[in-house]
């Protein structure tokens, strides 16, 4: 299967209630909850077979939520999204691993998470093992290991079965070099077989090691769409002129 990915005006809001806690729900229900704001606004773009595309923006710009979106975890409010192919994510470090439980269980229960069969998510075992490199702490509860055990272990389960579309959020900042180099190895895999990458993240040199492609977002709309260099120099050059702009009136 080729891996693709098309958006078309995708839309996704949010509300919050009195107590200030974000609600995320359809469109219809948040309007009767009060305030809204956009997650995304109306983004349009399509992503083919073997494209790896970053995505840059300020804190609070989508990116993030445009990830989730990906993954299955927002669903769109308007707008149509398509995509064909198994999706991998790791939005944050262990996203998903539930600390009472050892490595070797917590691998087990994502892999069938992720479409597995029982057999096929104990067969996997083994390999996220050895690719995690944990040793003996993949027997011990989760709630011992460090916060780059933690990503380790969550992103070699998350590709242990191979993913046509493979997102990544901000996951290398708890990792060794050793791993990070892992990360990237397995990415370049996955777009040499004809998938999809999509990165977020701050560090624009991983990015731009992975990545030929960007995504420009700011306050959920789509500024720019092009070239990852090209892109990245106009979202810095954006930025450096709001920083040297002198401040309003208090």
């Amino acid at each position: 299967m080729n891996a693709s990915v098309d958006a078309r005006a995708v839309a996704v809001h949010f509300a919050f209630d009195r107590q200030r806690r974000v609600v995320t729900s359809r469109l219809a229900r948040l309007r009767r909850r009060g305030q809204q704001s956009s997650g995304l606004a109306g983004v349009t773009f399509s992503i083919g077979p073997g494209e790896a595309v970053a995505l840059l923006g300020a804190s609070g710009s989508g990116k993030t939520t445009l990830l989730r979106t990906l993954a299955g975890v927002f669903v769109p409010d308007d707008g149509q999204l398509d995509i064909s192919g198994h999706v991998a994510s790791l939005l944050s470090v262990g996203a998903g691993v539930m600390s009472e439980l050892t490595g070797r269980e917590n691998a087990e229960l994502l892999g069938v998470l992720a479409g597995m069969s029982g057999a096929e998510a104990e067969a996997s075992l083994g390999s996220i093992k050895a690719a995690s490199g944990l040793g003996e702490h993949f027997e011990l509860p989760v709630s011992s290991y460090s916060e780059g055990m933690r990503g380790r272990l969550g992103f070699t389960s998350a590709v242990a079965r191979r993913p046509d579309i493979l997102l990544l959020d901000e996951v290398h900042q708890a990792l060794d070099h050793e791993f990070r180099t892992r990360v990237e190895r397995t990415a370049h895999e996955v777009l040499a077989g004809g998938g999809i990458i999509v990165a977020a993240g701050h560090d624009h040199a991983i990015l731009e090691r992975l990545c030929e492609r960007a995504l420009w977002l700011s306050e959920g709309r789509l500024e720019m769409d092009g070239p990852f260099t090209e892109v990245r120099a106009a979202y810095l050059a954006r930025a450096d002129a709001a920083a040297a702009a002198p401040a309003g009136p208090h």
